[in-house]
C-alpha cells in the first residue's frame, strides 16, 4: 500500500479500460471527455467531481463491508461501531451529492483490496486510513482548483468529514479486541508510514501528499477499479465487491448540507 499515493501518472494506465467495472469506459478517458453541464461547471470542475464520486463509492462500499463481514467489527465498543456506522452514512450523503451536480453517477461501481481487507483488522484499517488520507488530498486539490468559491467551499467542508473519519479510524485501532490481532498501536496511512495512534489526531495541519492535480488521485484510486492495475499492486483479485448506494440518514439535520453557499 505505501507506493499507491507516490506512483506517477501515465497515460497508459489512465487508458485501460475499466472491464470491472461494467460501464464500457476508459477512467482515462472519462476525465477526458467528461461533460460540462450547463449549470456553469468547467471541464476542470467535472473532473474533479467525478473523481470524488469514484473516491465516495469506492469508500461507502468500504465501510458496509466493515460493518457487514469484518469479525473484528462485532466486538468493537459501541462507540467504535456507531463511528463506522455513520462515517458510511456521511460517505453516502457526500456521493449523492457529488450525483446531483454532475448528473452522472460513477463509472466504478466494483472495487478490490488488499490481500486479507476485511478479515484482518490490522489490513483493514491501514487500508482505511490510507484512503481517507487520499481523500483528504484529494478534496485539497479541488479547494485549488474549483472554478468557484462555493466549490471550494464545498471541497472544504467534505475534507474536515474525511479528517474526522481518519482520525476516528485510529481511534478504532486501540480498541481492537486481542482475538482479532488488537490492541493496535500503529497504523500505516498513505504515506506508508508506522504512525502511533497516541494521539489519534496527529496532524497540526491536513496533508496535500503533494498532490495539485486530480490526476494524481485518480492514480492513487487505480489498484482499488482496475483489475489490471489491482493485480499489479498485489492486492486481491479473486473477489471484486459492488457499491451499493442507498438513501443516506445523517445523525443531526445541523451539520446536514444546507447549500453551496453554507
Amino acid at each position: 500500500m505505501s507506493d499507491i499515493a507516490d506512483r506517477t501518472l501515465t497515460r497508459a494506465s489512465l487508458i485501460r479500460t475499466a472491464g470491472a467495472a461494467g460501464a464500457g469506459l476508459a477512467l482515462g478517458g472519462l476525465l477526458q471527455a467528461s461533460p460540462v453541464k450547463a449549470s456553469g461547471l468547467t471541464k476542470g470542475d467535472t473532473d474533479i467531481l467525478v473523481a470524488a464520486e469514484i473516491a465516495e463509492a469506492l469508500a461507502v462500499t468500504t465501510y458496509t463491508n466493515i460493518i457487514e463481514r469484518a469479525p473484528f467489527f462485532g466486538r468493537l465498543a459501541d462507540d467504535d461501531k456507531g463511528y463506522l456506522r455513520w462515517a458510511r452514512q456521511e460517505e453516502m450523503s457526500h456521493y449523492a451529492l457529488e450525483k446531483s451536480v454532475t448528473g452522472t453517477p460513477s463509472p466504478f461501481t466494483t472495487f478490490y483490496y488488499p490481500h486479507h481487507m476485511f478479515r484482518r483488522a490490522r489490513v483493514t484499517l491501514n487500508t482505511l486510513v490510507t484512503l481517507e488520507d487520499a481523500f483528504i488530498a484529494a478534496y485539497l486539490v479541488g479547494v485549488r482548483n474549483f472554478s468557484t468559491a462555493d466549490l471550494r467551499v464545498t471541497a472544504a467542508r467534505i475534507m474536515g468529514i474525511e479528517s474526522d473519519h481518519r482520525t476516528l479510524a485510529r481511534v478504532v485501532a486501540p480498541g481492537v479486541a486481542r482475538r482479532d490481532g488488537g490492541p493496535i498501536e500503529f497504523v500505516k496511512g498513505a504515506q506508508g508510514v508506522a504512525e502511533k495512534v497516541d494521539p489519534p489526531n496527529n496532524n497540526g495541519y491536513e496533508r496535500t501528499l503533494g498532490w495539485t492535480d486530480i490526476n494524481q488521485a485518480v492514480s492513487a484510486l487505480l489498484p482499488f477499479v482496475d483489475k489490471a492495475e489491482a493485480q499489479k499492486a498485489g492486492f486481491d483479485t479473486t473477489r471484486a465487491f459492488r457499491f451499493h448506494p442507498f438513501e443516506p440518514r445523517l445523525p443531526t439535520p445541523l451539520g446536514a448540507f444546507h447549500g453551496f453557499n453554507g
